[in-house]
């Protein structure tokens, strides 16, 4: 499965916290998040909307913690860029589930085998959701 590169179909989420992690390179999460002060992390998380502790533990997955959805929804049929674009706080949602998600194995198997489409209820924290999306006209791929 490959990563998902084009930042069009990658959430603020996502980038920002690449951009974090690549400005500390080298460095481990840990050390990232040790580095940078309360405020920084307040205000960033603030600009994201989501919560500093959020931040700090989106910080920590990595910034392809949520790769899969963007990869699932497409399997699904839905178009991430429309999703992110009319339900942008459902899309950060999804992303967060997502990158907490302890069903990645399972997920990525099924999105690499094609059986992510009947699968995915069974584990996905995302599932109702998605199943809500796939009934949007207005998001589905065409």
């Amino acid at each position: 499965m490959g990563q998902i590169t084009n930042d069009h179909s990658r959430g603020p989420i996502a980038r920002i916290v690449e951009w974090i992690t690549r400005g500390w390179e080298g460095a481990s999460e840990a050390e990232m998040i040790a580095a940078l002060d309360e405020k920084t992390i307040s205000d960033i998380a603030h600009d994201c909307g989501i919560s500093p502790e959020q931040l700090v533990e989106l910080a920590k997955a990595g910034p392809h913690a949520a790769d899969e959805m963007p990869e699932m929804m497409r399997a699904l049929l839905v178009d991430p860029t429309e999703v992110e674009l009319r339900f942008r706080a459902l899309f950060r949602d999804m992303q967060i589930n997502c990158s907490r998600c302890h069903a990645k194995r399972q997920c990525r198997a099924d999105l690499k085998d094609g059986t992510a489409p009947t699968e995915f209820v069974d584990y996905c924290s995302n599932s109702d959701d998605l199943n809500v999306l796939r009934a949007i006209p207005e998001v589905r791929l065409h």
